[in-house]
């Protein structure tokens, strides 16, 4: 049996599993064995299996691969502290629902990665791993940084605001979050449960729609349709039509940013998609103020007992969060909670001719500094409304830091969605590979 020991990607992984040149406890004690080697430069987990006497995984359409999960994400046999102090020697008497999902697939966590406290906005330490003294984004940090190094071949991230996309986008790997819902999210900690959202990180459009197809079962009443992923890869959108948003932050992205947005309209459109200019109604622009009245309030329910009943444990940033959302009146709320509901079902009609929004998941590079993770702004408006939304990379920076570009469809067209991904990263080609940090 011929075994090599270089990051593998999870389709890559599956292959040569199913070929018998990997053996599956292989592959995952070399994705161990990569990860502590890059935890000095980058400080993606939280915590580490010993997979020095790992049992067999058994088989499944997952053997071999590497995971690692958020740590606001139930795991019962590895600590979960939700970025939190508060919660420092917890060790959850269940896994979540998509970990059971993972295991059932024969998939193996391997550690929990960083998460911010409560997935809100204190950072957690983690580094970029393409420049150490820049964010990964957040909250996500270190799902994002630990695929990005090639410790693990996909990882869980959560995104209430941003929190998938942005650190995909910073660390240059592919993020996804499906529609509202499509990912049960039992066991994972409430920020704002109208918001929240289990996504995933990947260093390919095929390898998250893999994964993506076995984990969707659903959350409660919300069915997801069933989709199917063949091993040699998802079959591009022929010719679609994209709709590039040059809305009223169009002007306060980087120029590198704008710049990487233009190149990849003219490269999707050289490979056969027509792409124009759209705008939006103006209601679209309040999505932002919708989201973080229902963020602010909601997490202040979820959130906001802990701050009282460990004010030494619970950083400024969550107390502000506490006070920011006992401020919103009842009335705004449900307000903002029907507006909600109507834009997402408006989305559709202002769409109309075409299938997917481009756009930018953040404003440029990521920031020079570990005391933030950036602004999500450019992701809340999908977020709030639940629709699918993918971060895939799409060049360099000036600074030699990853740059992005989002691409948005309506509420329930996820596969639509990841076809038309997987036509621009065509298109793009990987600009990046793995940071090479170890």
């Amino acid at each position: 049996m011929t075994e090599t020991f270089a990051p593998k990607g999870v389709l890559e992984t599956v292959r040569a599993v199913a070929a018998g040149t990997l053996d599956p406890r292989a592959s995952l004690a070399a994705a161990a064995a990569r990860a502590r080697a890059c935890e000095p430069a980058v400080g993606a987990f939280t915590y580490l299996a010993d997979l020095g006497a790992a049992p067999d995984p058994g088989a499944g359409p997952l053997a071999g691969v590497a995971v690692g999960v958020k740590d606001v994400i139930d795991t019962a046999d590895m600590p979960t502290t939700y970025g939190s102090p508060i919660y420092a020697d917890h060790v959850p008497a269940a896994d979540a629902a998509v970990v059971k999902r993972l295991k059932a697939l024969a998939a193996v966590p391997i550690g929990k990665t960083q998460s911010t406290e409560f997935a809100w906005r204190h950072p957690a330490g983690t580094r970029n791993p393409w420049n150490a003294g820049h964010t990964p984004g957040g909250s996500s940090s270190g799902s994002a940084a630990a695929v990005a190094c090639g410790a693990v071949a996909v990882a869980l991230g959560t995104q209430t605001f941003g929190s998938v996309l942005r650190p995909a986008a910073y660390c240059g790997v592919v993020g996804l979050k499906a529609s509202f819902g499509a990912v049960p999210r039992a066991g994972v900690h409430p920020l704002a449960l109208s918001l929240d959202h289990v996504g995933l990180f990947t260093r390919s459009v095929d390898d998250a729609t893999y994964v993506l197809a076995l984990i969707a079962e659903g959350d409660g009443a919300r069915a997801f349709p069933p989709f199917q992923v063949p091993l040699d890869g998802l079959a591009p959108f022929p010719k679609p039509r994209i709709g590039l948003l040059m809305g009223p932050e169009w002007a306060l992205l980087e120029p590198s940013q704008r710049e990487v947005l233009r190149h990849a309209a003219g490269m999707l459109a050289d490979a056969g998609a027509v792409v124009e200019e759209i705008s939006l109604p103006a209601a679209f622009q309040r999505l932002v103020e919708i989201g973080t009245t229902i963020c602010h309030a909601e997490g202040a329910f979820h959130l906001g007992p802990l701050a009282d009943r460990f004010p030494d444990k619970a950083s400024d940033r969550l107390k502000a969060l506490a006070a920011a959302g006992r401020a919103v009146p009842a009335p705004a709320y449900v307000a903002a909670r029907q507006d909600q509901a109507a834009l997402r079902a408006a989305l559709p009609g202002a769409l109309a001719g075409f299938d997917v929004l481009l756009t930018a998941p953040a404003y440029g590079e990521a920031p020079e500094t570990l005391d933030n993770t950036g602004d999500p702004a450019l992701c809340v408006p999908w977020t709030t409304i639940g629709v699918p939304a993918i971060a895939v990379p799409a060049g360099v920076g000036p600074k030699g830091l990853p740059l992005g570009i989002q691409l948005v469809a309506p509420f329930g067209e996820d596969l639509k969605l990841l076809r038309v991904a997987k036509a621009a990263e065509m298109a793009l080609g990987r600009p990046l590979g793995i940071a090479p940090v170890a």
